[in-house]
This record gives structure tokens, C-alpha cells and sequence, in this order.
């Protein structure tokens, strides 16, 4: 039965690893905001309506606190050309298949959320539903 419930709850974020996943998925859509070197008040204001949307404000976990490190994390990964490796630190962070399936979906309204989807955010996107479709 052990092995039963295991898989059951295999892959459901629990509240110790909630916030790693919020911070994760803010950092996922900051990456696709930045993609075409462009900061538009029309993807912030949908980066934020996702977040609200998703449940992701708590106690412990507000988007306006985290919203400065996951820019710095992602500006930095993006100026040292390791945009990769933050796609698999997320991805690493991101444990719960409801909240996985849902990235692409939140990642696409980010890039389109300012009526123009560049190439680099349509390579992005190309990467985001490999990854974590």
C-alpha cells in the first residue's frame, strides 16, 4: 500500500515545495518576457495576473517580494548565455504534472500578452512545450 500511496502523491507539490515551484514558474515567465530583450507593462501585467490566478500568493510567498531575484536570476542567465541552464534548474523545481502542464499555456499568454511574439520567443516557447509538455 506504501507504493500505492507514494504514486499516488508522486509529483503533487506539498507546501515545502510549493514555493520553490511559484518561484520557478515566476522565473519561466520573466525568461519569456526577457526573450526578445523587451520589458512590456502588458506581459508584467500578465506574469502577475498568473501568478494571482494560480493561487501562488501566501504567507510565505508573495510575487511583488520574489519579482527582483528571479529578474536578477534570469537577466544574469540570460547575459552569460545560460538560458539552458535555468530551463533545467526549473524544470528540476517543478514537480507537480497539474502545474507543469499548465506552463506552456502561461508562457504562451506572456509572450502574446503585448501582440507581438518575436523569434527568440517562439524558440522559447518551442523549448518550454518540449520540456514540459
Amino acid at each position: 500500500m506504501n507504493e500505492d500511496l507514494r504514486r499516488l502523491y508522486d509529483h503533487v507539490a506539498v507546501h515545502a515545495t510549493a514555493q520553490r515551484e511559484h518561484e520557478a514558474v515566476i522565473e519561466l515567465l520573466l525568461l519569456v518576457m526577457l526573450a526578445d530583450h523587451r520589458i512590456s507593462s502588458e506581459e508584467m501585467d500578465t506574469i502577475r495576473a498568473i501568478s494571482e490566478d494560480s493561487g501562488f500568493e501566501t504567507d510565505t510567498f508573495s510575487f511583488d517580494q520574489y519579482l527582483g531575484p528571479a529578474a536578477a536570476t534570469v537577466r544574469a542567465a540570460v547575459a552569460e548565455h545560460h538560458v539552458d541552464q535555468l530551463l533545467d534548474s526549473i524544470d528540476q523545481r517543478v514537480s507537480s504534472r497539474v502545474l507543469r502542464t499548465s506552463l506552456f499555456a502561461a508562457a504562451r499568454d506572456v509572450a502574446t500578452a503585448d501582440a507581438h511574439v518575436d523569434a527568440d520567443e517562439e524558440d522559447l516557447l518551442g523549448q518550454i512545450a518540449a520540456r514540459f509538455d
